[in-house]
């Protein structure tokens, strides 16, 4: 019996890797449908090739898609529009994993959707559980759904507790002897630079991160350390711990994916190539393990791992993202909100690369905490977020 997937993002680096996967083992899953943003010609020759029942974009690029599926020669595949399209195929009985890798809170309600459908969810959209951590929590407690972190910062740490860890009741305190979670970072590509030569860097700087390869969102989240401190605060969600649990550690080399350390002086570390392969096959095939195309760790090769605290005079993001969740209620999603205007205000050259943490931190003091109940409370807080993140880019200027 084959398992049938549902590829949100199917045109991102999660999703080439998915389909990395999908090919090497075409007796275990099935491609059922795809979703994409913006890659209508990418996701034409996806379809093309991988013969999905359904493919999901937006309203606006239902015809761009049709045309090109027309051009090559496809026409068996239904076209959803939307976010409504989204969660449809989310929610389908016909798919049984669902990877979740749409970028930012675009993939909150599709995501929310397939983990009350009772799916395996492969979650690699940090941002939907940041903005909703309680809410999707206990939705994947009631209606059974399998919770699986992709990320592999989150996968290491997964692979690295006790096998039932979670199972038990938590609370935010450390259980079956763990005492806390040391959660990695490369520390981007300007780990070495000073302030002053941050204020000039450029985004195809920011973009071409060191080790990994990824989309310039979160490119740029690697860079500012906003990514580890959006990452710290699923962390505290995906295995019920409390933030001071968790410390950020700068690793340069990606090796070491993250650890776990244990009331006995144990520390259970994962390690592997920075290749995403790696999480995705095991979020995949949990709890049995998927032969990849990714080679084994040479030790011999990588003889050498570094280790530091991070700098939070340099990269104030981690902090602002700590303080978050410490504050909880709607600041994660204030904060998360606020950070996809200034990266995207960065990316468009209209701030400088050190003003993205300012564009947060102003938003964290001038939008009210609340509670965070309510999808309804968490969306209208999001695009309020949205508007003041939007006014201050504005004031600030280059």
């Amino acid at each position: 019996m084959t398992q049938s997937v549902c590829i949100f993002g199917v045109t991102g680096s999660i999703g080439q890797s998915t389909l990395k996967i999908l090919d090497r083992h075409p007796d275990k899953y099935t491609l059922f449908a795809v979703t994409a943003y913006s890659r209508i010609k990418e996701l034409a020759q996806i379809c093309k090739q991988y013969q999905p029942k359904i493919a999901v974009v937006p309203e606006s690029k239902v015809d761009e898609l049709r045309t090109e599926l027309l051009a090559l020669g496809v026409f068996d595949i239904e076209i959803l529009a939307g976010e409504q399209g989204l969660i449809t195929v989310a929610e389908s009985s016909q798919v049984d994993i669902v990877m979740a890798a749409i970028v930012g809170a675009a993939g909150l309600l599709p995501t929310l959707a397939a983990i009350k459908a009772g799916k395996r969810v492969l979650l690699a959209n940090k941002e939907a559980l940041v903005m909703s951590g309680e809410i999707m929590m206990q939705a994947a407690r009631d209606h059974h759904a399998l919770l699986l972190p992709v990320d592999s910062e989150h996968n290491a740490i997964f692979q690295s507790l006790p096998q039932n860890y979670l199972n038990i009741e938590r609370n935010g305190q450390p259980q079956l002897g763990v005492s806390q979670i040391l959660l990695t970072a490369s520390g981007g590509p300007f780990l070495n630079h000073t302030l002053e030569q941050l204020h000039a860097v450029t985004p195809q700087q920011a973009c071409k991160h060191p080790n990994w390869s990824m989309g310039q969102k979160i490119s740029v989240d690697s860079a500012t350390l906003m990514n580890k401190g959006l990452e710290l605060i699923e962390a505290c969600h995906l295995f019920s711990i409390s933030e001071h649990f968790v410390t950020v550690v700068i690793h340069p080399q990606s090796i070491i994916h993250s650890m776990v350390q244990y009331i006995d002086g144990s520390t259970l570390a994962q390690m592997g190539n920075p290749d995403m392969c790696t999480p995705i096959a095991h979020a995949l095939a949990w709890p049995e393990r998927l032969d990849t195309h990714v080679p084994a760790l040479d030790l011999f090769t990588h003889s050498h791992l570094d280790f530091q605290q991070p700098d939070t005079q340099k990269f104030p993001a981690l902090n602002l993202a700590r303080q978050a969740m410490r504050d909880g209620g709607l600041a994660p999603t204030i904060l998360n909100a606020a950070n996809e205007i200034a990266v995207a205000a960065f990316l468009n050259l209209k701030i400088k690369f050190t003003t993205i943490p300012e564009v947060v931190e102003h938003t964290l003091n001038h939008v009210q905490n609340g509670s965070a109940q309510s999808i309804e409370a968490i969306l209208d807080t999001d695009r309020l977020a949205r508007d003041v993140a939007h006014q201050f880019v504005a004031s600030a200027g280059g």
